[in-house]
């Protein structure tokens, strides 16, 4: 199933999800298929779960954009552990569509997390990967990459997103 992207303005957004406590089950192997078929769907390299309205600290990742299914990554109660170095580069959110950003992140992040099966792991993952690493867990934790900007270029998309809220196109 391809769940529907919720749009910055939802509280689900601004809010740090629900620990994951229930693992191994089918609901939870669907449910992560839906978020890669759903991410897909929206052309995104990451998806949090409060993506697609659910407060759980879920998240997934597929930097090949579904080319590669090696490369799909499943974080479940992550926690960046390292953040080392600095890039600099163009970030964009699939919860906040139309706006992309000039955002400071780490070079290099370690995230602790669980996969599916409660198993722990950690990983360390260098530019593109480090980024999704750092933006999606920001998700889990009810941040925004326009948290990484200036407060006039934030303010600026909002004034935007508001007026085409009020318009009816957000």
């Amino acid at each position: 199933m391809v769940y529907p992207i919720v749009k910055f303005g939802d509280p689900v957004l601004e809010r740090e999800a629900d620990d994951v406590t229930e693992f191994d089950t089918p609901e939870l192997h669907e449910f992560l298929e839906d978020m890669f078929q759903s991410m897909y769907a929206a052309k995104g390299v990451g998806l949090a779960a409060p993506q697609i309205g659910f407060s759980r600290k879920i998240a997934v990742i597929d930097c090949s954009n579904g080319a590669n299914p090696a490369e799909k990554i499943v974080l479940i109660n992550p926690k960046i552990m390292k953040i080392e170095g600095k890039q600099e580069g163009e970030e964009g959110c699939l919860s906040i569509p139309g706006f992309r950003e000039q955002v400071r992140r780490g070079k290099r992040a370690t995230v602790r997390a669980q996969n599916a099966k409660a198993e722990g792991f950690q990983q360390t993952g260098e530019d593109l990967l480090a980024r999704a690493f750092l933006h999606e867990t920001d998700h889990l934790n009810g941040r925004l990459f326009i948290s990484h900007i200036s407060a006039l270029k934030r303010d600026l998309i909002k004034r935007r997103i508001r007026k085409m809220a009020k318009a009816g196109e957000w």
